[in-house]
């Protein structure tokens, strides 16, 4: 008698084959979706001939459609329904169907974005030429699992590593990347992407060859530290095991100046806290979309970091402190009044005041500006 796991192996293997063999037989021609026309819009589609209703969801970049907010798909005759988003402008978007109450990925578009609970569909609409994919050299996105002692577990990051690593014995600067709350290590380079813009920063000449490190900052158990963004939790793993494992495995020069952080929202916090903890090992900090999230309630930032804050040998040998922010983001008061603090101890910061909120479409551009900028 067949086991339970040869029995749903045997399943999986006949769902698997199940498109492949309907099309050999004749089945349904296959659905296009994502379709971008001509004229710039970008149609999509899903085969549900049984559903009820189809709604659109939005990652929260889609014009007109706030995260988690819906649009209706409309059906025709052959069961197929379809939505035509007009003349997106250039960026990645990620996307979801919810078929009568139950959220699904597209199953015609094998592109995909994962934030922390649940993957999204994804599509790019090209032309802007720093963030598409060009015909230049290449570097790789790996998937690497560690080991961290702070949560007694393994864990995963996303490390871009440039052009021609593999093939020599360089050591390469290392930029530290961290994403927002809701994200999780994959999005930077792919709803972000970071591996595209830095090819074609490196192709251009407009940035250094440098190793770029993207780690999870959400922690295993939710609900530490302020607002459940365990800040405090977060900078301890980087410090005692993210960059360790990085500094040990790769080939990164770690002196000052050859070491950067950035992080959007959240990982903007996370940013703070890693680099004022250990301000002496990094000579550029950006700060995406966020600031010291206390800034207007307390000074418990400025009296943990009292030292990193006051010791202008620290404050010299910094080589670049960014920040930038859209005009219509809610963190807005929040980024100036940090921006304030840090002027008022003697930081040279340059500040960035863009159009546009609290999205992607910010958070590419504000990569693209900074990596420029990285061990000139």
């Amino acid at each position: 008698m067949a086991t339970r796991a040869a029995r749903l192996f045997t399943i999986s293997l006949a769902l698997a084959v199940s498109g492949p063999v309907l099309a050999q037989r004749g089945g349904p021609p296959p659905v296009r979706s994502p379709e971008l026309t001509a004229a710039g819009d970008v149609i999509l589609r899903l085969r549900a001939p049984e559903a009820a209703s189809v709604r659109l969801t939005s990652g929260g970049d889609i014009p007109g459609l706030a995260p988690g907010a819906g649009a209706e798909l409309t059906k025709n005759a052959e069961g197929i329904w379809e939505i035509t988003l007009p003349q997106l402008e250039p960026g990645s978007f990620r996307y979801n169907f919810n078929v009568d109450g139950v959220s699904t990925l597209d199953p015609s578009n094998r592109l995909t974005s994962e934030s922390n609970r649940n993957p999204w569909s994804l599509f790019h609409v090209p032309g802007k030429v720093w963030m598409d994919t060009a015909q230049v050299p290449h570097g790789a996105v790996s998937e690497v699992m560690y080991w961290s002692a702070t949560f007694g577990q393994h864990r995963r990051l996303h490390v871009y590593t440039p052009p021609g690593y593999e093939s020599n014995r360089t050591a390469y600067p290392v930029f530290y990347l961290l994403h927002g709350a809701g994200d999780s290590d994959d999005s930077w380079s792919t709803v972000g992407r970071a591996g595209f813009i830095v090819d074609n920063l490196i192709a251009g000449g407009d940035a250094v060859p440098m190793i770029v490190v993207m780690p999870d900052g959400h922690p295993p158990v939710q609900g530490a530290g302020a607002a459940g963004m365990a800040i405090a939790e977060f900078a301890t793993e980087f410090a005692a095991d993210i960059k360790p494992y990085i500094e040990s495995h790769y080939r990164v020069r770690d002196a000052r100046g050859d070491t950067a952080i950035a992080g959007l929202s959240m990982g903007g916090a996370h940013t703070l806290e890693i680099s004022m903890n250990d301000l002496a090992d990094y000579g550029y900090i950006g700060v995406f979309s966020s600031g010291v999230f206390s800034i207007n309630q307390d000074e418990s930032f400025e009296t943990a970091h009292a030292a990193a804050l006051t010791d202008a040998s620290l404050r010299d040998g910094l080589e670049y402190f960014w920040f930038g922010i859209g005009d219509e983001d809610f963190l807005l008061d929040t980024a100036k009044a940090s921006v304030a603090m840090f002027e008022e101890r003697g930081f040279d910061i340059v500040y960035h005041e863009s159009g546009g909120g609290h999205t992607w479409m910010n958070w590419r551009d504000y990569l693209n500006d900074f990596a420029q900028h990285l061990f000139q």
